[in-house]
């Protein structure tokens, strides 16, 4: 064996060893952004609303945002999430099945000034929240 096959082999194990120092490469690794993630790794997912709740903007806003919190119907985890646009809560009450997905948050964070919100509602009872709130659809009646 000569002296060049020696180089590739320590090129390899240090290569496999220095990974380590990579968060992205670990995180990956040991699977920890699905095992905490409520979604399971899916983009969007299923719940029923529990309860309507107002969540206080972070420092330096002030207002009350308009959320809701739902149990997931795939694994029971119960989440908080915003329902963006104006007079959007009034269109979800309660036991409504709504979709969520997550909110553009870096790196899997909260959304904006929402603490530990990192979801919004999409859509009431499979009608869009957005075509709700700008009139262009009718909640069907349940």
């Amino acid at each position: 064996m000569g002296k060049g096959m020696y180089a590739v082999r320590k090129l390899k194990s240090n290569r496999q060893t220095y990974r380590w120092s990579d968060r992205a490469y670990i995180r990956r690794t040991l699977r920890l952004d699905v095992k905490a993630d409520p979604l399971e790794g899916s983009p969007q997912a299923r719940g029923i609303v529990l309860a309507k709740v107002g969540v206080e903007a972070k420092q330096p806003n002030s207002a009350i945002r308009k959320c809701v919190k739902l149990q997931l119907i795939k694994n029971g985890i119960q989440i908080t999430a915003f329902c963006p646009g104006d007079g959007a809560i009034n269109f979800i009450d309660e036991h409504d099945e709504v979709l969520v997905e997550r909110v553009g948050g870096r790196m899997g964070g909260s959304y904006g000034d929402l603490p530990g919100v990192r979801f919004k509602v999409i859509a009431v009872n499979d009608v869009s929240l957005n075509e709700l709130v700008h009139g262009r659809a009718e909640k069907p009646k349940r």
